[in-house]
Formats: structure tokens, sequence, C-alpha cells
């Protein structure tokens, strides 16, 4: 799975030197026999001493590129009363990034600047936050809105001059199926779905490597499948892949939905559920805190039917850690990227906890951070290309379509960032123990999974099924 763009990076590297970081490429993921991807130092790239491409007058090109900057916007829910703060990790990534790669070079011979936008869990904000980027950025990087359906703006955005080119927009996290299938989005997010979206049944790409894994440690778990549930179209999203767990051997007990507004005492009929169904497994595809809720509810019954707790990414925080206190010990996590506490393993991780600062890193902020890396790539080959002043919507938009095998200088797992191949196969699982995150598989660090099989591909209908869900 080494990824075929690396000498093209290279030799991006090289030309565009002067005027951009020279991005620390490590090796990609490459998939040994026993399924097992590691991540490895690559040399620098050479040093070119031809003439430097930041030696021509210098033009405003587009929407956001002026001859001494250029402009892009993080649009993440913030505000909202639901969640406070839920992806500032995305915010403050992206301007750390920012920060970071204008104190080593700048980008296309340019300093990079960050406009922010809060989209606050509510659509018509995420449909403003375009129009905002449409106006005054080159790009949308690190987009954290889960609530983003109308992608009208994204399509037919004009450039700079007033062609209908469409607003680049790299998701660091998109729930919307949507959003996931703008034809100018971007994705650091798995997208499972087909595209464009239908209705009806339809085939869903899903990763299923934790469950194959959980459930040889521990056959014949039966359970409950937390569902977020403030959206019908975060609802429809999680409905596959419960489909793809269940077809990977996991029996549901029950799917009830969940929601960011719910309180302690909205989890004590769902952990009666678990009480009265003996439930030995309970996922949580909502955030960290319906976990910590749940876990606590259970506690508080004395359920202890439950042998294993599992969450995808949303849980890999350290509010989870401080506030799930004793109570969420043995929660299992599985991600796929390289975790913080490996950041010596990937010199991606390393520069994003220390631009950002280790108190304040999270799972949001690292797919921010990743959409960064995505973004300098496409601009690193557009100078490679078209030298600075190529710099456009339109070329911005090619070069990211070429990046079919991403994975952030090896921090992530390999993916297409749209279309086919947009879901990686690649995945770690942690565990906390001792209020901390432990590796458990594999247990070399710096490695995951990358075997084929861990994703599978299922048939469903989330509409259909969403209407059958009760809370």
């Amino acid at each position: 799975m080494r990824r075929a763009r690396i000498a093209g990076l290279l030799t991006a590297v090289t030309v565009a030197a002067a005027c951009s970081r020279a991005a620390t490429t490590p090796g990609a993921p490459t998939t040994t026999a026993g399924a097992r991807s590691t991540v490895t130092s690559a040399s620098a790239a050479p040093t070119s001493t031809a003439a430097s491409p930041c030696d021509v007058p210098l033009q405003a090109t587009d929407a956001g590129v002026t001859p001494t900057d250029i402009t892009i916007e993080v649009m993440a829910d913030v505000g909202s009363p639901l969640a406070p703060g839920l992806f500032q990790g995305a915010i403050d990534a992206v301007s750390a990034f920012a920060a970071y790669v204008n104190a080593h070079g700048g980008l296309a011979c340019r300093k990079l600047k960050v406009r922010t936008w809060d989209s606050k869990l509510d659509p018509a904000e995420a449909k403003n936050g375009q129009i905002d980027a449409c106006q005054n950025a080159l790009a949308l990087v690190g987009t954290s809105a889960a609530f983003d359906p109308d992608i009208t703006s994204l399509a037919s955005c004009p450039d700079g001059h007033g062609q209908p080119t469409g607003l680049p927009d790299i998701t660091a996290l998109d729930t919307d199926v949507n959003e996931q299938c703008a034809p100018t989005a971007f994705h650091i997010q798995d997208v499972p779905a087909t595209c464009p979206p239908a209705q009806g049944r339809q085939p869903f790409v899903e990763p299923v490597g934790y469950m194959n894994w959980q459930l040889r440690q521990t056959p014949g778990l039966h359970g409950l499948f937390l569902i977020p549930g403030d959206l019908p179209t975060s609802v429809e999203a999680a409905i596959p892949e419960a489909q793809a767990f269940k077809a990977a051997g996991m029996t549901w007990d029950a799917t009830p939905k969940v929601s960011g507004a719910d309180s302690q005492p909205a989890y004590t009929p769902r952990v009666q559920l678990a009480r009265v169904k003996q439930s030995t497994f309970v996922y949580d595809q909502s955030n960290d805190t319906a976990m910590i809720r749940m876990r606590k509810e259970a506690d508080a019954q004395g359920v202890g039917s439950v042998k294993v707790w599992a969450c995808p990414i949303s849980c890999y925080t350290k509010a989870f850690l401080a506030q799930g206190g004793a109570q969420v010990e043995g929660t299992y996590v599985w991600m796929d990227f390289l975790p913080f506490e490996e950041a010596a393993n990937n010199p991606e991780d390393q520069a994003y906890v220390d631009a950002v600062g280790s108190t304040k890193v999270d799972a949001f902020g690292a797919a921010g951070w990743q959409a960064a890396i995505a973004f300098e790539d496409a601009v690193n080959a557009v100078v490679a290309k078209d030298g600075p002043n190529g710099l456009t919507r339109a070329n911005l938009l090619g070069a990211l379509r070429d990046l079919t095998d991403f994975n952030a200088h090896g921090w992530l797992g390999d993916k297409a960032l749209q279309g086919p191949g947009a879901s990686t196969p690649c995945y770690l699982i942690v565990q906390v123990r001792n209020g901390r995150f432990v590796r458990v598989y594999p247990t070399q660090p710096g490695t995951m999974d990358c075997n084929p099989t861990n994703l599978t591909t299922v048939t469903v209908d989330p509409a259909a099924v969403a209407a059958t869900l009760s809370s």
C-alpha cells in the first residue's frame, strides 16, 4: 500500500522548497504478510539549486489569494449549547498549522491566514459558513460541521473570475451524506456511501476490523449500539456501521437513539435494556459524553453483564478520561491514525502535538491538521506544475483529486479523499487503563492493521431502518 504519490511529492518539495515548508514525509504504510502497517522515516528530499519559483512577481490569482497571503477558512461546531466547544480542536489545529507553515517559509511563496466560522450544530449556520468562505477564502480546510446538508454553495461558488468553479472543502469530519458526496468536498474521515446519494437500498463500504478483532477475543458478544439521534442524517449515517458489525457476527439486542442534549436520567431506560437482555457489549457511536453517562448509569444500577465497552474515535479525548474517571476504565477505542502517545514514531503527529500543545490535542484536531496537510500537498503540487501564480480554486481542485492514496505523511491509513477508496482498512485499538489510552492492537508502536478484509460492503436502506428506531 505504498503511496504512488510520494515521488511526485518529493519533486514538488524540491521545486517549491523556497516558498513552502519541505514536508517531512515518512514512508507510507506498507502491508506485510500479517497485514500489519509500519511507519518508518524516509530520507529528506534533495535541495534544488534551480532558481526559486518565488522570484516571479506574485499576483492575486483567485478568491483568498493575494500577492502576499493565502486565506483559508475553518468551519466547526463550537458554539452550540448542546455541546459547547465540541470541535474546537479543529480550529486550534488549522490555526496552529498556519503558524507552523509560516514559520517554515510559508506556502506558494505567501503567508497562510486562517478565517474561522462557528457552525453551531446548525445547518443554517453551516450554509452561511460556506457562503462566507466562498467570498473570502481560497478553500474550506478542516471543516467539522456535523449538520451540513445543503451543499449548493459548495458546488456553485464563483471563483475570483466569476466562474462557478465551486469551493474546495477539505473536511475533518462530516456526517451528512450530501456533504460526503459533494463534488468539491474531500474527506479525511471515511466516506462509506456510494455517491451520488441514492434512495432505498444501497451499498456502503464499512470498516469492520475492530469488530472482527473483538469477536476473536470475546466470542458470542451481544448488546447495544447507541445511535446519535439529533438529526435524521446522523441517525442514517450510523445505520450502515451497525449493519456491518452485525454481518461480522455481532448480535444487537437493541439500537437506541441518544442525543447530545440527554441528561443522566435519560440513560436509565437504556441501561435497563442492557439489564433485561443481559447484554455483554455496548458500542457508542455518539459522543464521549454518551459513553460516560451510559457507564455511570450501569454502575448505579449494578449492571454487571457487560464485558466490553467500546467507541470509535469520538471517545479518544482527554475529557473522556478526566470526566469519566474510574468508570470508563477498560473502554476500547479503535482509530485509523497513530495515537498522540506515539508521536515520536511519526514527524507529522509530533508536529501537531508540539504546535497545539499536549494538553489540547484531540482526535478532531488531528483530523483538522490532516486536512491541512492535504491542502498543503495539493498547493505544493500546483506550484510544482504551474508556479505560485497558478494557485486557483480550479487548479487546487484538480490537485486534490490526484491525492488518491493520502496518508497524511504516514500518520493516517491510506485512503482516497473522495470517490472509490475513500475508506481506509487500516486501524489500531487503544484501551483506557489506569486513566490513560494504552495500545492493545497491534502491539508494536507505530503500526496499524491494514488487511483489506477490514473493509466490508453492506446493502441497506438507512431511512427505512431509521424509521423503526426509538430512543
